[in-house]
């Protein structure tokens, strides 16, 4: 388990490397003119766009390009977003935590529910229960998440008038943030708000986080739901099952103990891709409901061509890729004994 730690420590700055790279030669397709303006601040710098494409050395050959673009890369400057008015590594500090927060209250349901479901699915096969959870997995996973969430917003907000409209808090409660005496801790805003003991803001927040969070559930748990329902439905009839029934064992403890357990595997690998896809779906969310997290600002940025900020985003996708990528790998040990990576 350590050499294999050890090793794949060791891959991600190669990975890294590649990545980056693999980026460059994209950007590397614009024009000097293009890549400059995402180091322009302000009108005056507009003007002094030669100078900027002779410090970044936009105007030499590749390698050297790269050589000073990594360089840059590297000490954090991503150069500028005239979307946010702010350079890009400032404005992902200031929005990734919305996103992780939104990630979170969403991911854990999602894979819980998905993995419940599924073996209820599994075990109640082609009963009213199996039927209606499969007619469940292919709506979720066949509906858009724009459609949903706008079909959420219209019915619970806009109809019911059950839930808040978009965003991330009520004017009311935005303006009891702002009081100096708020302190920031983990830079999401529900969380915060419970360390500060400032229930009524944190209430708020949850409730704007409902519909995101549940158009998120509904479209990447059918995913779950279905793997797991496969899985299990072929665990069932595995031999060591049989035999564990023929020994007398309970109906609870061979479902529940052995046959989930062994098809769990290939849902650890779904939800490393899970939490990787909850970043490109956050995008769609965000916007939808207005949320302010990374993914509404990329989005935004897209539509004005900020290439700055788009490169911004493709950076740290590629990093939380990786990331997620070997602690998934590591989590398979933890999942099947039977496992090695020695």
């Amino acid at each position: 388990m350590v050499n294999f730690i050890i090793r794949r420590l060791l891959q991600i700055p190669l990975v890294m490397l590649a990545l980056s790279l693999l980026l460059f030669v994209i950007i590397f397709q614009l024009t000097p003119q293009q890549r400059a303006a995402g180091y322009i601040r302000s009108e005056q710098q507009a003007a002094q766009m030669d100078t900027i494409i002779r410090q970044r050395g936009l105007d030499q050959p590749f390698p050297i390009q790269y050589g000073k673009w990594l360089a840059s890369t590297v000490q954090g400057d991503l150069g500028f977003s005239r979307t946010s008015s702010k350079p890009v590594l400032d404005t992902i500090k200031e929005r990734l935590p919305s996103t992780i927060e939104l990630s979170l209250y969403a991911g854990i349901p999602i894979v819980l529910l998905g993995i419940w479901l599924g073996t209820m699915s599994a075990l109640n096969k082609d009963r009213f229960v199996d039927q209606f959870l499969r007619v469940f997995a292919v709506l979720g996973t066949s509906l858009p998440s724009f459609v949903l969430g706008i079909l959420l917003l219209k019915f619970l907000y806009g109809s019911l008038g059950w839930l808040p409209g978009p965003g991330q808090t009520d004017v009311i409660n935005t303006f009891a943030v702002l009081d100096p005496t708020f302190r920031h801790y983990t830079g999401m805003l529900s969380i915060d708000a419970m360390l500060n003991g400032r229930w009524a803001v944190a209430g708020d927040v949850l409730r704007h986080l409902v519909m995101p969070v549940l158009t998120l559930v509904i479209i990447f748990s059918a995913n779950i739901l279905k793997v797991m329902r496969a899985q299990m439905l072929e665990t069932l009839t595995s031999d060591y099952v049989r035999t564990a029934r023929a020994k007398g064992l309970g109906h609870r403890a061979v479902n529940l103990k052995h046959a989930r357990r062994n098809a769990l595997l290939p849902i650890v690998t779904l939800t490393g891709f899970t939490a990787i896809n909850l970043l490109a779906g956050a995008i769609i969310t965000e916007t939808i409901f207005a949320y302010p997290g990374v993914g509404q600002w990329v989005g935004g940025a897209a539509q004005n061509l900020d290439i700055s900020a788009v490169m911004g985003f493709a950076l740290l996708s590629a990093i939380i890729v990786v990331v997620i990528s070997t602690l998934t790998d590591l989590f398979y040990g933890v999942v099947d004994p039977r496992v090695r990576f020695d």
